[in-house]
């Protein structure tokens, strides 16, 4: 059977057909030997990238450090406001500030390698460029993202995570804010109390709860909440922050072991309002095709349950 399920509230819906579904094994993809002929992350580069904003460690040896992208998507000189030009043309220049976050001085290990305590340390690098570029003049919206293996989109092999700060809330973000309004209370407490006790939950401690959304957009997809309603990441303490990387742990681990390519992305609540904040893993073992650019409806040959199966196994 071939099922249409909802998104819990998005107004968005997944087919899931297992019936057109392959053996794990067959995701699996092959690791490659493509190497960066130089690494500008590497210690001893640290000139070749643009001048550092922090690090976890010390002047002689770091743990994590981030500076500016070379080649951002936004520029923090832009000073030009929207422009109007008819009612159908509006642009405006792409003010921001674009940080890169070198998760690891070992240029041999990925995000799925680190321990627990240096997950934990890019952790606290969210927290700094968070706490920072939101304070900053204009800006609405700190988008923190990595993009793991090249199908995923990453360019550079040294693991790193990006952080784009912009003036606009992006409208998945602002989809969630609104469907938010249909409900007295936060509808994800709710949710994370029923996936708890579902087929679909992977990892539960005190503070933080994993499991596989119940209409994915992707294979193997999983979402990181805390138990707590908190707006943003940066409300975490340390007790939190372990289990936050703990909880990273038991999915990047999997995912590893089976060379997928993946990206997560951080969702937070803007300024004033009230989403319960979270992190959204998405291997990208399924290529959306023509329907799904067409119709934004997505079909998922692993379902939720088995996928929370595989990392549990």
């Amino acid at each position: 059977m071939i099922e249409l399920r909802k998104d819990y509230i998005l107004d968005r819906w997944s087919y899931i057909a297992t019936d057109r579904s392959q053996r794990i094994k067959q995701f699996k993809k092959t690791k490659t030997n493509k190497k960066d002929s130089i690494c500008f992350f590497c210690p001893g580069n640290e000139n070749l990238t643009p001048p550092e904003i922090g690090r976890i460690g010390n002047k002689e040896k770091w743990e994590v450090r981030w500076f500016p992208n070379k080649f951002p998507a936004v520029e923090k000189q832009s000073k030009v406001r929207s422009k109007k030009v008819n009612k159908f043309y509006t642009s405006e220049q792409a003010y921001g500030f674009h940080d890169v976050i070198a998760e690891t001085p070992d240029h041999k290990k990925q995000f799925a390698d680190l321990s627990e305590k240096e997950i934990k340390n890019v952790l606290l690098a969210y927290v700094d460029r968070m706490k920072d570029l939101s304070k900053r003049n204009r800006i609405k919206y700190v988008q923190i993202f990595k993009n793991s293996g090249a199908e995923a989109g990453t360019s550079i092999i040294h693991t790193h995570t990006q952080v784009i700060a912009t003036t606009i809330v992006p409208r998945l973000v602002r989809e969630e804010i609104q469907a938010l309004e249909k409900y007295k209370k936060c509808p994800y407490c709710d949710i994370l109390r029923l996936e708890e006790k579902s087929d679909r939950l992977i990892f539960s401690d005190d503070n933080f709860i994993v499991f596989a959304p119940y209409a994915p957009r992707y294979n193997y997809e999983a979402w990181i909440f805390p138990k707590k309603h908190y707006r943003n990441i940066t409300e975490l303490n340390d007790k939190e922050l372990d289990s936050l990387a703990r909880s990273f742990k038991v999915i990047i681990t999997k995912l590893g072991a089976m060379n997928f390519p993946y990206n997560f992305y951080l969702h937070y609540s803007p300024k004033g309002k009230d989403l319960h904040f979270h992190f959204e893993i998405t291997p990208r073992t399924n290529k959306w095709a023509g329907y799904e650019l067409a119709t934004e409806s997505y079909i998922i040959i692993i379902s939720p349950e088995d996928a929370a199966k595989f990392y549990k196994e």
